[in-house]
């Protein structure tokens, strides 16, 4: 079913609307949940709150992508998890490494204060990310926002993962310049 036809079951307030999302969209929710998570019970529980979520936001929300609006909601929500599951101890899961890999650029305290900031932030982010070549922007996306392994990076990408890692480090690097020269302090 097209996503213009389920936001309209949404709108209808049809529960139809979840079957066809989990149809359509449950193995790229349940693939953002377990390469964050990496335990596949709280990856489907993610998955079926991504569901719920989904039901709460449209309406109001209209979604001009629908399989990004519930990416988004299933990789917000793992993270969420991954970070109750990881305040105790340290996790092996691809979430917790890539959320130290980016911790020396982006870390957040959550303060009230800091909202308009981070929000300033995602558009530099986002501008950056603009700037970066096709291959190095698909390589930046695949590990910070679909929390891909490396090597599934670099198997997709054709490359060793050591280039890949290279390339990862080097975004990295260039995007604290980026931040840094906008005035951030990190």
């Amino acid at each position: 079913m097209e996503d213009v036809k389920i936001i309209e079951l949404y709108y209808e307030r049809d529960k139809r609307a979840i079957d066809e999302t989990a149809a359509k969209y449950g193995g790229l929710c349940m693939s953002i949940s377990m390469n964050i998570l990496g335990v596949r019970e709280d990856a489907q529980e993610c998955v079926n709150d991504t569901y719920l979520r989904t039901w709460e936001s449209i309406p109001p929300h209209r979604p001009s992508l629908l399989s990004a609006f519930v990416g988004k909601i299933a990789r917000n929500l793992s993270i969420n998890r991954l970070s109750r599951n990881t305040a105790a101890k340290r996790g092996g899961s691809q979430g917790a490494l890539i959320l130290d890999e980016l911790s020396g650029i982006v870390s957040g305290s959550g303060s009230v204060e800091e909202e308009a900031e981070a929000k300033e932030m995602i558009r530099d982010i986002n501008a950056f990310i603009g700037t970066l070549s096709e291959e190095q922007r698909y390589i930046f996306l695949r590990r910070y926002w679909y929390c891909d392994s490396i090597g599934d990076i670099a198997k997709s990408c054709k490359k060793s993962s050591n280039a890949v890692t290279v390339s990862l480090a080097r975004t990295r690097g260039k995007l604290k310049e980026y931040l840094t020269e906008r005035g951030y302090d990190l």
